[in-house]
């Protein structure tokens, strides 16, 4: 209709002066209309786009590489309440006193206690209201130490906190680092490229930001990004937001947002879940880590287990790393001694990462290897091994 009015506005013979002046008032109109639509659009556009962009990233600079050094020992913060007790329900007040039990028999044998539970496996009766893929993790019962498990196999909460160290001082947080690796992989082929680990802290706010980069300079075939914002506390890190997206060849980007606030953590798909006690997201994991081996590390023993809270983009639970080996990494600047910890497998979804971490004690526990795969594709990897010393901006 418009290219009508316009062939007849201007090319057609037969159009009277006053029809064509009726016209061209219809084709501006039309004109008009369309220009108002449009720019609302862009104006929805912008505002979505101002709501999802990244906060902009704090400004540092690198002026020294890390050097190899023992880890400090530093004590640790007060434990925090186990995950089980801040999900259960308060106590009453007025408890009934306990009746008086009879007195046993000389010859009746003493009863031998059971095992502390699992953390991750076990859920307390007070969960029942916890949604349905919230994981919950049950504080072990108290038992004689005699029939208490090895240290080695009993698995512990990571936000909880020990006894400090004889000689123990404060912990410091690092100051702005970032580590440097080189990437190799497999996805339907053989993957290369480069990535960044960068932890930026500015007063008691911190930025994390792990980017992977598939391809190199000239050209890139797909990437994946991971990105932190928060509070830095006495008790380790505060999570305010975590984004993540990823990108391969001509797939349209797969993004994330999570928002955390005092009572929860709103997920990716805007669902609501209530707040764990020290929950972390996908890469804040790594730095609050280095903070519960400094405070802990007794943690790091082979064998041991460490349970987890994490806001994943889908759910929130209790993540379960088993400490499975020491090893020497060979490294551009000679062997580096690390500590592999290893996620099980058995509570993810088909599509949920799996991160194996290697952390070297001589570089404040910073992760120097990971391996990224999925729980239901164990051919695809993402591999990222540290090539170079960290880099560190001014400060101690």
């Amino acid at each position: 209709m418009v290219g009508r009015s316009l062939k007849l506005l201007f090319g057609g013979k037969r159009a009277a002066p006053r029809r064509r002046v009726a016209l061209a008032a219809l084709v501006l109109g039309v004109i008009a209309v369309h220009g108002c639509v449009t720019q609302g659009v862009f104006d929805r556009m912008a505002e979505f786009g101002r709501s999802e962009a990244l906060p902009p990233r704090m400004e540092v600079s690198y002026v020294r590489e890390m050097a190899l050094s023992a880890p400090p020992v530093a004590a640790p913060a007060a434990p925090a309440a186990p995950i089980a007790q801040a999900m259960a329900p308060a106590a009453p007040k007025h408890k009934p006193k306990p009746k008086p039990k009879p007195p046993k028999a000389a010859s009746a044998p003493e009863p031998t206690p059971a095992s502390a539970p699992v953390l991750a496996e076990a859920v307390p009766a007070s969960a029942a209201s916890a949604p349905a893929d919230t994981v919950v993790a049950q504080a072990p019962a108290s038992a004689p130490a005699a029939s208490a498990p090895d240290a080695a196999s009993a698995p512990m909460v990571a936000a909880a906190a020990s006894t400090p160290a004889s000689g123990a001082t404060a912990f410091e947080w690092p100051v702005s680092t970032r580590v440097s690796y080189i990437v190799n992989g497999y996805y339907r082929g053989d993957m290369n490229g480069s990535a960044h680990f960068e932890w930026i802290r500015q007063g008691t706010r911190y930025q994390i930001r792990l980017e992977a980069i598939i391809g190199n300079d000239v050209l890139t075939v797909g990437y994946r990004r991971m990105f932190s914002e928060g509070d830095v506390t006495d008790r380790g890190l505060v999570p305010q937001r975590y984004d993540q997206e990823a990108k391969l060849g001509f797939q349209t980007p797969r993004r994330a947002t999570l928002h955390f606030d005092h009572d929860g953590v709103v997920l990716a798909n805007g669902d609501r879940r209530d707040l764990v006690p020290g929950v972390q997201d996908t890469v804040s994991q790594f730095v609050q880590l280095t903070y519960v081996f400094s405070t802990q590390p007794e943690l790091l023993t082979v064998g041991r287990t460490i349970d987890f809270p994490l806001a994943l983009p889908h759910r929130v639970g209790v993540w379960t790393y088993d400490v499975v080996d020491h090893e020497t990494l060979d490294t551009p600047f000679g062997p580096l001694d690390t500590v592999r910890l290893k996620p099980r497998r058995r509570s993810m979804s088909g599509n949920e990462l799996a991160i194996e971490m290697w952390f070297a004690p001589a570089l404040r526990y910073f992760p120097v290897r990971l391996r990224l795969t999925q729980a239901n594709d164990d051919a695809s990897y993402l591999e990222m091994v540290i090539k170079q010393r960290p880099e560190m901006a001014a400060g101690s």
